[in-house]
């Protein structure tokens, strides 16, 4: 399957498009003569060569006036099931958060191509079931608006500048991010203490001063990063927990499959998610982010510079958590690497969920890349 085609006209003339399948990838193509003729097509791939997940939805590239690209797209697998025949509407579902991708352009043996940032999530509706679609780029004076439709509505969004500007300069990013810092531990060469005082994790929820007095949503966020060498990647290792005997707070933990967990509990609803499978190494100094992001209510994973997409394992790569959360603090202590096989170079906690390219220049920074 082919369909709504979408390209672009890179510097040296040549045609970039691309398209839906029902594969759970978009498929690309370049044409060097004017569009007569097309390179075969393949699936999109990230700069690193992992394939770019989208369902049977509208993914759009543009050229913008700085020479660099933006790609809009729903950032996990969703495809046809075959062995369902009944049920092709699940290849269209998900189309909410919608995520953009940056672009630039490098040089190769066959012409200029483009080359693809990890993704960031640009637009969200609390109602999950509710779509994003149809999208188009203004670009104005300097300013940057997405319109976007799904059927019924439609809209135009102002996007934040900073969002465009860290996912363009993502491949160049080096800066390590401190807006929001907490909780900084650790050196190279040192482990961190076992046991810190917890720091005041922002709430989710609170209650309102409508005459009903229901709940306000803070749309707040936190992010764990870490830097970790383990021994061994089995399960039940603690890198990070501050939950209460009662379970109430959060618990970072490697679980089975080379994988991290996060656990969010609030003393009335718990939430986990994991990262991606086999990506933890045995010996290998790791950099890792769980990223709580109160806007859209996601758990993202970034692992190594690489935000977590599922892999083959999983048709989503980011998870959402219990909307009624309604916050993780938990215990006055924070304990930290307990049972672990290995050790915890370095440990920050931030009071706001990072960007994904914010988390890519901290681990270009610490690794110097």
């Amino acid at each position: 399957m082919a369909e709504e085609q979408s390209f672009a006209v890179l510097s040296d003339g040549a045609f970039f498009v691309v398209y839906r399948t029902i594969d759970g990838h978009p498929a690309v193509s370049y044409s060097r003569d004017r569009g007569r003729s097309w390179e075969t097509p393949s699936y999109m791939r990230f700069a690193d060569g992992r394939l770019v997940k989208h369902p049977r939805a509208a993914n759009f590239v543009w050229r913008c006036a700085n020479g660099k690209y933006l790609y809009w797209f729903h950032n996990h697998g969703g495809r046809f099931i075959r062995e369902h025949p009944r049920r092709p509407s699940i290849a269209y579902r998900d189309r909410n958060p919608a995520w953009l991708a940056a672009g630039e352009e490098i040089a190769s043996p066959r012409g200029k191509i483009l080359r693809w940032s990890e993704p960031e999530i640009v637009l969200y509706d609390d109602d999950p079931m509710v779509g994003i679609s149809y999208p188009d780029l203004i670009e104005d004076r300097g300013n940057f608006y997405l319109t976007e439709t799904q059927k019924d509505v439609a809209r135009t969004h102002l996007l934040d500048r900073s969002l465009l500007e860290g996912l363009w300069g993502q491949f160049e990013n080096r800066r390590l991010t401190r807006e929001g810092l907490l909780v900084e531990l650790g050196s190279r060469g040192a482990t961190v203490p076992p046991r810190v005082k917890a720091p005041e994790l922002p709430a989710f929820l609170r209650r309102s001063n409508r005459p009903d007095y229901g709940a306000e949503d803070l749309r707040a966020g936190f992010t764990i990063e870490a830097i970790l060498r383990l021994d061994s990647p089995s399960a039940g290792q603690v890198v990070a927990d501050n939950r209460t005997p009662e379970g109430k707070g959060f618990a970072l933990v490697t679980a089975a499959g080379g994988k991290l967990e996060l656990i969010l509990n609030d003393g009335r609803t718990e939430s986990r998610w994991t990262s991606d499978a086999g990506r933890l190494e045995a010996g290998k100094r790791h950099h890792l982010a769980a990223i709580v992001d109160g806007g859209p209510k996601v758990i993202l994973f970034v692992l190594d510079g690489r935000l977590c997409d599922g892999g083959e394992e999983r048709q989503f790569g980011w998870g959402r958590y219990n909307p009624n959360l309604l916050s993780a603090n938990g215990a006055e202590m924070l304990r930290l690497g307990q049972s672990l096989k290995g050790r915890i170079e370095r440990l920050r906690i931030y009071s706001r969920a990072l960007r994904v390219s914010e988390v890519i220049g901290n681990w270009r920074a610490e690794f110097g890349l």
